[in-house]
């Protein structure tokens, strides 16, 4: 089988620049020049509520392909921070998926996805018992085989960990590929306010700061922050919900506590792909390069994508959707991605 590698990304100029790819990645632009095709996920989608233990509910939408008698299997999706199951290239994913014959499941995080008022506690990057819990609840609900997980950004960074408890806890996942996941949190965030352009950070403190307002609104009852901490950069605000809402004595061990850095991905059991772009202006490509990798995992570093862009023309389209289809149609054909 010929997979398609990151070196067949090559997209025509002005599109070799991270900058424009990562800015049209999520861009409302890019939603309406898309093709009605790259939505069909949301045709027939079913609202669902999984659990996600000790009493946390997560939100969600499954969706049943109807192109093939017998499904592929099961495809479960993660957006990334501030993202959900509708934004745009987790819609593009899943059609591309459905259409290749996947069931799909797309999971909202705690408080993404308007779902802030079904858990009282605020959403945090080490809230991975939840989704790893959420994951064996669909596994259990929907018992397809095989299941494959793709995860973008923060949610490449979730899908990446909660594969590396999925054959200690039970849950049949048997492969997982991430686009431009977080590697070092500390790294990531020390780049976004000091490395790149002013504007990727405005762009996440908008909706974030919305976000924590909407909680707000749901649970008046409880105070989540003071104006002074909501009107503070990245850094202080992030600074500022971890010493008030996690147990963690100091921001760089709250960012340690989601690091896949260095050798923490030597104990995947499954196959896994990790795909970046040495031009992603949000997530810099050393941290990929210092990683220690077992055999099973793959690791592709593109030139050119931005931040989970990939966009390879005017139509919007993006090389990610063929790329994730391929490795996962392998696997259900029991052909190793990664070797």
């Amino acid at each position: 089988m010929n997979l398609p590698y990151g070196k067949d990304f090559r997209p025509p100029w002005p599109l070799r620049s991270g900058h424009i790819q990562t800015m049209l990645s999520s861009s409302g632009v890019r939603r309406m020049l898309l093709p009605r095709a790259a939505q069909s996920v949301l045709e027939g989608a079913e609202p669902v509520v999984v659990d996600g233990g000790g009493g946390v509910r997560l939100t969600g939408a499954y969706t049943a392909q109807k192109t093939q008698s017998q499904s592929r299997g099961l495809a479960v999706l993660f957006h990334g921070w501030e993202g959900s199951v509708d934004s745009t290239y987790v819609l593009q994913t899943g059609s591309r998926l459905l259409a290749d014959g996947w069931d799909i499941f797309r999971l909202n995080f705690r408080d993404h996805g308007d779902s802030y008022n079904l858990n009282e506690a605020l959403f945090h990057s080490c809230r991975i018992d939840e989704v790893v819990h959420a994951l064996g609840d669909i596994a259990q609900r929907w018992p397809a085989r095989p299941i494959a997980l793709a995860g973008f950004s923060l949610g490449g960074n979730f899908a990446l960990r909660a594969a590396l408890q999925t054959s200690r806890v039970g849950i049949p996942l048997d492969y997982v590929l991430a686009v431009c996941p977080i590697i070092d949190p500390g790294e990531g965030l020390f780049s976004l306010e000091e490395s790149a352009p002013w504007f990727y950070q405005a762009y996440f403190m908008r909706k974030w700061r919305h976000s924590l307002q909407a909680k707000q609104k749901a649970f008046p009852q409880h105070q989540y922050f003071e104006m002074s901490e909501l009107n503070q950069n990245l850094r202080g605000l992030t600074e500022a919900m971890v010493l008030r809402h996690t147990d963690f004595p100091s921001l760089q061990q709250y960012l340690d506590g989601y690091s896949v850095a260095g050798d923490a991905l030597l104990a995947m059991q499954i196959p896994a792909t990790i795909l970046t772009a040495r031009d992603d202006p949000v997530i810099p490509v050393d941290a990929f390069e210092k990683l220690q990798l077992p055999p099973n995992v793959e690791l592709d570093i593109a030139d050119f994508g931005g931040h989970c862009g990939f966009i390879r023309g005017y139509g919007m389209t993006s090389f990610t959707d063929d790329y994730i289809a391929a490795r996962f149609n392998a696997v259900a054909d029991r052909v190793t991605p990664a070797a």
